[in-house]
């Protein structure tokens, strides 16, 4: 076992946040994918959980990658990095040994999250909410996000087919003006919306 993982057990609670990409530099930083366009939890958890990757094409060999199972990396430092971004960890000091990290899957606890302001909510605290108009109609549940630089949409997935017999995919800016209300606790959003506006 590589001496700056600690063997651990996955929480409850975690929420998969990115994955590690390639090594940057010589001394010891990697690059990091965040899956959401805003990565606060990466930032601001000094400890995150990784699993191996399922093997692919110009990944370490699942035997010779430093992360074995589930295991704790502690953070040193990291930064926005072009449209990612870099972390260093303790245990990790050169090129080589950042690169066994390549692929490994970055978990962390969605307890250990930033608080976030009034009216913002992380994307993956919306995830499968029930989105229902004014009149009480469900419209389906928030199946993904989507970042359009200056708002970010909710990709709604409808209970109803379309005529290919695919279920309907509703688009809603997530702006005030079509939003009414978020509630975590009736896993729920409320908005402004008709079945029949484009999608």
């Amino acid at each position: 076992m590589h001496p700056g993982l600690e063997p651990a057990a996955l929480p409850a609670d975690a929420i998969e946040v990115g994955r590690i990409a390639e090594a940057w530099g010589l001394k010891g930083f990697f690059k990091v994918i965040p899956y959401s366009a805003s990565p606060e939890a990466l930032f601001s958890s000094k400890r995150w959980y990784l699993q191996t990757p399922e093997p692919r094409a110009g990944m370490p060999h699942p035997q010779d990658h430093a992360v074995q199972g589930t295991q704790t990396l502690r953070i040193r430092s990291s930064k926005e990095h072009g449209d990612g971004m870099v972390a260093q960890a303790d245990g990790f000091d050169d090129r080589d040994a950042a690169e066994l990290l390549r692929g490994a899957r970055i978990f962390i606890a969605r307890s250990s999250f930033p608080t976030v302001a009034t009216d913002e909510f992380y994307w993956v605290d919306l995830i499968g909410l029930a989105v229902v108009n004014r009149e009480g109609l469900a419209l389906g549940s928030v199946k993904d996000l989507l970042s359009t630089g200056p708002q970010t949409v909710l990709v709604i997935d409808s209970d109803q087919a379309g005529e290919d017999g695919k279920k309907v995919e509703t688009l809603i800016p997530f702006v005030a003006v079509y939003v009414d209300k978020v509630s975590l606790e009736e896993k729920r959003i409320t908005v402004d919306w008709q079945p029949d506006y484009l999608s």
